[in-house]
């Protein structure tokens, strides 16, 4: 999609060549393409590809410096009402889980609701209740996050960040803080959520989740975007000799 083009209507996330540097490193080069509503791209590549940095500009948490990010109609700018608008319609789970510490899981999940989106208190309880039955704990609502095991946590972050009924999702590998057995439970709440038709943009090394859940899978490398599939393309057919050799390391 070049910048004199207009986007389509279902396209919710549009990137027109995206350049982001951290001093001199040139961390994205160049980065164009887009997602429509409802539908899950899985992003992976080597450490150090660029990859979390690209999603953490989605919702400004990275600036970037030269290109064009609109989020749900809205240019991703020094506009702090651009950046606010964007942010309430996106929720994101990162690898460390984020939670407050001091607060039981119930506050966790409640706090932006009531807090952002002025929420009363007992319809947001009755909403974190919701989901803490989506997501398979709500016996733990009392408890706070140190008493939970990582999964529980990770759960809770998913939790919170559905609290705010975003349109769209950015998970930033949010299963490889975990233990192994405890990966599974995280990646079934994802399934669940990419089952519902939420938008999801999704950096991780779990390529069982990326061939069986995702509609598209984005290789990057070197800040740039190599590969931009369909997953039985990806892993059967792919176009790019860096991405076979990648897959071959991994598989």
């Amino acid at each position: 999609m070049t910048t004199e083009e207009s986007p389509a209507a279902e396209d919710i996330i549009i990137c027109r060549d995206v350049h982001k540097w951290f001093g001199s490193f040139h961390a994205l080069r160049g980065i164009t393409t887009s997602v429509s509503a409802g539908e899950v791209v899985v992003v992976i590549g080597p450490s150090g590809s660029g990859k979390s940095t690209f999603i953490r500009t989605i919702n400004r948490l990275e600036h970037h410096q030269r290109g064009q990010i609109i989020v749900d109609g809205f240019e991703m700018t020094d506009d702090v009402r651009n950046i606010d608008a964007i942010r309430r319609e996106v929720g994101m789970v990162f690898q460390s889980f984020n939670l407050f510490p001091h607060l039981t899981v119930m506050r966790n999940i409640t706090l932006a609701p009531t807090k952002v989106r002025h929420t009363p208190m007992a319809d947001a309880e009755d909403a974190a209740m919701e989901l803490l039955e989506r997501v398979g704990i709500p016996e733990q609502a009392d408890k706070y996050p140190g008493e939970l095991s990582g999964g529980q946590q990770q759960r809770v972050a998913i939790a919170r960040a559905l609290a705010m009924q975003p349109k769209i999702m950015l998970f930033d590998e949010p299963t490889s803080a975990l233990d192994p057995e405890m990966i599974k439970e995280v990646l079934e709440v994802m399934q669940e959520l990419a089952a519902s038709q939420m938008t999801i943009v999704a950096v991780t090394h779990e390529l069982g989740f990326a061939r069986e859940v995702s509609d598209r899978i984005v290789m990057f490398d070197e800040g740039q975007i190599v590969e931009d599939l369909p997953p039985d393309d990806f892993f059967n057919n792919p176009r790019h000799e860096r991405v076979r050799h990648f897959l071959s390391q991994i598989l």
